[in-house]
């Protein structure tokens, strides 16, 4: 049927702490890629190395075989900008962000600065340097912070090695556990209220950047908050349209686009938030490159406004290519 079909590699797995997850969104884009391309399956193991029909290969090997690549990996390297770079490098077009804008969002302390400079609200938050733990700095650090707070690494995503602290004991382990992988750790006043999330879209309907509905995010009762097993056990409930206020919608779809602009985000991205009716919105996070898995969001929120998911996928490879 075409004469000439673009050769589309999909980059799943590597060496990060979300590689099972990076594996299913790049074997649902292998799935729902429409004809027109002929799909690449492209693993990246947990050591790095590239592999290309079950056999290990280079980049450039790989990449000169290409039209434009998929970019499905999640967390360190393949959004941090470390791939980025390289795919800059090999002068392909790819989805998703650059490099800079990657790592930024990555980096919880540099999007916060990025964020609170454009204006929206964030938890307040402390950095501790492992270098200079010592158990008397982390007593001074706990008994001067919020009733509860939030220990989490500063550039890893899903929820991985996230802590919710509620007494001294709990703040040492969630330090240490972060401490034992990172060099520093990042600890957050704990926002309660209503999670939402909000997709946004480059270049769709019309629009040069389309909001999606906003998701409200519902953790199973015995949770403490979103967590890794959360998102990913299918117990959470996900509710879309968020049944919010339409002011509050409204707003977080503002604040997500807003987020994606000032990170210098490409293509798509997705942003969490907290409501307290109280304090109002705070962003916590943006993804660059939001999971895709069959339980993943940005999905959700797609069929909420009549996006087929291969429509979507070719929207994205459009702009990857046009660029």
């Amino acid at each position: 049927m075409f004469a000439h079909k673009i050769h589309v590699g999909v980059l799943r797995g590597g060496p990060s702490s979300e590689y099972e997850v990076s594996l299913k969104t790049g074997a649902s884009v292998l799935k729902h890629l429409p004809e027109k391309y002929h799909a690449h399956d492209i693993l990246i193991d947990k050591q790095g190395v590239w592999h290309a029909h079950g056999l290990p290969r280079t980049p450039d090997r790989i990449l000169r075989k290409l039209d434009v690549v998929f970019n499905a990996l999640h967390g360190e390297y393949g959004e941090d900008g470390s791939v980025q770079k390289l795919l800059e490098h090999f002068k392909i077009p790819f989805t998703g962000s650059g490099a800079l804008g990657s790592a930024w969002a990555m980096n919880k302390v540099a999007a916060k600065k990025v964020f609170e400079r454009a204006g929206l609200q964030v938890a307040k938050s402390y950095i501790v340097i492992k270098e200079e733990v010592t158990k008397e700095s982390l007593y001074e650090l706990y008994v001067s912070l919020p009733h509860r707070v939030i220990v989490k690494p500063i550039s890893k995503g899903s929820s991985v090695g996230v802590t919710l602290v509620n007494d001294f004991a709990g703040f040492i382990r969630g330090i240490n556990e972060v401490l034992s992988t990172d060099d520093s750790a990042l600890v957050e006043e704990y926002i309660s209220g209503r999670e939402a999330t909000c997709g946004v879209l480059e270049a769709f309907r019309g629009m040069s950047l389309y909001p999606l509905l906003p998701i409200e995010i519902v953790k199973p009762d015995h949770k403490d908050f979103f967590d890794y097993e959360a998102k990913y056990g299918g117990e959470t409930k996900e509710i879309c349209p968020a049944p919010f206020p339409f002011e509050i919608k409204r707003s977080i779809q503002h604040m997500a686009m807003k987020a994606h602009e000032s990170l210098h985000l490409k293509h798509y991205s997705r942003s969490d938030f907290m409501w307290n009716e109280s304090r109002g919105i705070f962003i916590l996070e943006t993804n660059s490159l939001p999971g895709l898995t069959e339980h993943s969001l940005v999905p959700k929120a797609l069929e909420a406004v009549g996006c087929k998911f291969n429509h979507f996928l070719d929207h994205l490879v459009t702009l990857a290519m046009a660029k």
